[in-house]
């Protein structure tokens, strides 16, 4: 502060600075008083400030958990992989079996899926996150060491148990700390790791297959065995690498965590306060309209997407090419997805039409899967999972971001985004057993249910929503929704979330 200023009494917003890491001030009838750190300087001095504080948030936050959602996406996929390497004629498991193993895992990943935003806030981040890493990588290990059909099926059970609480968590968690039109590019880069999970899961399973017979074990043994120890071991470091939310990380000073707040608060959210949990906030989301919607969206591309990460190796290698071969053939879709899923995330950031961007990527994937239905030579069906992976992936972390940005409220958010995620991955249980080793060597039937789930559940159902949005957003801005908050006291209208009449929806 300048000299000049030294000697005038401080407003409003610079009382109550001595705040606990933690803690916020509350005045009279329970609200918030947000103190301004940067009280008295220019503009330009704000915003490299708020820039440099991006920049920590962004450094200390993303690369780790883009390394969790990696090695999670990673376990749970790479079953395909251990598939080609020997995996059904060791367990004498026939393909009817190696399905229920596959469905299995979204039974009881998508059951626990909408509890675990509520466990997460509660038990905090840095607990929750670690805790759930050493028991799905401890679940890893033993699929390794199973010697039959009842032992993988059990543990595909409790790895979905096990892993249900880490993509809802940390896309919950990454939106209490990013304003919304922040908030795409860094899902897009965190969603990202699963596109480079495919890519390195290739990789990494043609070069762990070179250890079969090492041990007495298979290779597809090593597979699990090995990635399952790195998965515990990044658990026991995430118990330092995690933080929690932005009023208790202890990474961020005093003045640091006022920051993030006020720019959240300026940005219509209150995610980063404290917030105690009520049945009301649960029963909010259930009634809203937009949640069920947002669910068909995201089981449009969810279920293609694990369709496209279990199978691709399988599909691959049915044209002609062999195991290792067609591992390493498994890469290039992915990382082209990679690149698309954060090119999209950053222009729906800046162009705020997400419903758009959705719209253009269902397409691209709708026609790579019609080439993939009606394509018979190999040239033309490697291209078509091409455009597949290129369709699919920036739509799950856009639709992820989208709903985010329009379920306001700490907890209603992460039951919204609970129940919309659990439910797209339940649908993980219809892309487990689309696939059947009858309808070798094309796969057509399959190609089909992906094409379906593409065009009449993302691609329509994402026109539907953009549509309903802006007739909401009208109504909004030319003050017919003004009636909700007659009456109500300014605690009683920031407790509507985005029912207030003042939230503008994104679209």
């Amino acid at each position: 502060m300048k000299d000049s200023d030294s000697n005038r009494s401080p407003s409003d917003d610079e009382k109550h600075t001595d705040l606990k890491p933690g803690q916020l001030e509350r005045g009279g009838d329970n609200a918030v008083l947000l103190p301004d750190p940067d009280a008295g300087l220019s503009e330009a001095e704000r915003k490299a400030i708020d820039r440099k504080l991006l920049w920590k948030l962004d450094i200390r936050l993303i690369p780790w958990l883009c390394l969790l959602y990696l090695i999670s996406f990673l376990d749970r996929t790479n079953i395909g992989n251990a598939k080609l390497d020997g995996l059904l004629d060791t367990l004498h498991i026939t393909g009817g079996q190696y399905n229920a193993c596959l469905t299995i895992f979204f039974i009881s990943y998508s059951l626990f899926e909408p509890l675990t935003n509520i466990l997460l806030k509660r038990l905090r981040p840095s607990v929750f996150i670690p805790i759930i890493m050493l028991l799905w990588g401890t679940v890893m290990v033993t699929m390794g060491l199973t010697h039959n059909f009842q032992g993988m099926m059990a543990a595909r059970w409790w790895l979905g148990f096990a892993e249900a609480g880490l993509f809802p968590g940390i896309n919950y968690y990454l939106s209490c700390w990013y304003k919304r039109s922040e908030f795409g590019i860094r899902a897009a880069i965190f969603f990202s790791a699963a596109a480079v999970s495919g890519s390195f899961g290739g990789l990494l399973a043609a070069a762990i297959g070179q250890m079969d017979g090492i041990g007495g074990k298979r290779g597809w043994a090593w597979i699990f065995i090995l990635e399952g120890l790195a998965t515990v071991l990044v658990g026991v470091a995430s118990f330092w690498m995690v933080f929690d939310f932005p009023d208790e990380a202890t990474f961020l000073s005093e003045q640091d965590r006022q920051r993030v707040i006020r720019r959240l608060k300026a940005d219509q959210q209150s995610s980063a306060e404290h917030e105690e949990f009520r049945m009301a906030y649960f029963w909010a989301a259930v009634k809203d309209w937009k949640t069920w919607l947002y669910a068909v969206i995201y089981m449009g591309c969810d279920s293609p997407l694990y369709a496209f990460s279990l199978f691709l190796p399988s599909i691959i290698a049915a044209l002609g090419y062999t195991s290792t071969k067609a591992q390493l053939l498994s890469v290039p879709p992915y990382a082209a997805a990679a690149i698309l899923t954060i090119t999209i995330g950053a222009l729906a950031d800046r162009t705020r039409q997400r419903g758009l961007c959705n719209i253009g990527c269902a397409l691209i994937g709708m026609a790579g899967f019609a080439m993939l239905c009606s394509g018979t030579s190999p040239g033309v069906q490697y291209a078509g999972t091409f455009l597949g992976a290129l369709g699919i992936y920036p739509c799950v972390a856009n639709t992820v971001v989208w709903t985010s940005n329009n379920a306001e409220g700490v907890y209603k958010r992460g039951v919204v985004m609970g129940f919309v995620i659990g439910w797209g991955n339940l649908n993980g249980v219809v892309s487990s057993n689309i696939y059947q080793a009858k309808d070798k060597p094309l796969y057509r039937p399959g190609h089909a249910v992906v094409l379906g789930y593409l065009t009449v559940f993302l691609w329509g159902g994402s026109i539907l929503m953009w549509w309903l949005l802006g007739r909401e957003n009208e109504k909004r801005r030319n003050g017919r929704r003004d009636n909700w908050v007659e009456g109500l006291s300014e605690k009683e209208v920031e407790a509507l979330g985005d029912r207030r009449p003042g939230f503008i929806y994104t679209r």
